[in-house]
């Protein structure tokens, strides 16, 4: 469906400047938008790199380990239906980390590995289970210390102060965050009053 929408404002666009004569315009903006595609890619790939290796260390050095244990009374509480000892449990916590130090790229092969484990714990293998859903809601909107990547472009666009966005990200993710929480228990709630039969 995404793809779809896409492709229609892309058809769209080059018809209007079609049938305002300005056909050129929009060929230039294609050039330019792979032209600065390919230039922030190439910035991001530096620092990218540097903060996964500075996760590699934090892993080798036990830093993920104790983060991974601080992080696992909140995995246990937004989780109650995984088993402790459970693979997934891992994934979550890795995800997490990940997402915690601004590092996407690094959380989503994560997340993913998360969500085929929790698919294995799920009875209904063609409707996404509560943990699943939850998953989703706080990987799309998690909490952030360090937004890495978007220091990042900002470099790449020669900010004077690339890391000034550090403390607005923390707090709009936060609430990000306890906004996904509160609407995931909300559904849940909904969810177990429709399961739980009546009197």
């Amino acid at each position: 469906m995404v793809n779809w929408i896409w492709f229609f404002f892309i058809a769209a666009g080059f018809a209007v400047a079609a049938a305002q004569g300005n056909i050129e315009e929009v060929t230039k903006a294609v050039f330019d938008g792979a032209k600065s595609g390919v230039t922030i890619s190439l910035g991001l790939i530096s620092i990218l790199v540097f903060w996964l290796g500075m996760m590699r260390i934090a892993e080798d050095s036990g830093l993920l380990g104790i983060l991974a244990k601080l992080l696992r009374p909140i995995v246990r509480l937004l989780f109650p239906d995984i088993p402790k000892d459970h693979p997934a449990v891992g994934y979550i916590m890795s995800n997490m980390s990940a997402n915690l130090l601004g590092l996407g790229n690094a959380a989503t092969p994560m997340g993913i590995k998360a969500m085929q484990e929790l698919q294995t714990l799920n009875p209904d293998k063609e409707t996404a289970s509560p943990a699943m859903c939850t998953l989703l809601a706080l990987n799309t909107a998690s909490i952030t210390l360090i937004p890495t990547t978007l220091i990042a472009i900002r470099m790449n666009y020669n900010s004077a102060n690339p890391a000034e966005i550090v403390g607005t990200t923390l707090i709009a993710t936060a609430v990000a965050t306890l906004a996904a929480i509160l609407a995931d228990r909300w559904c849940r709630r909904r969810l177990l009053a429709k399961t739980v039969p009546k009197g």
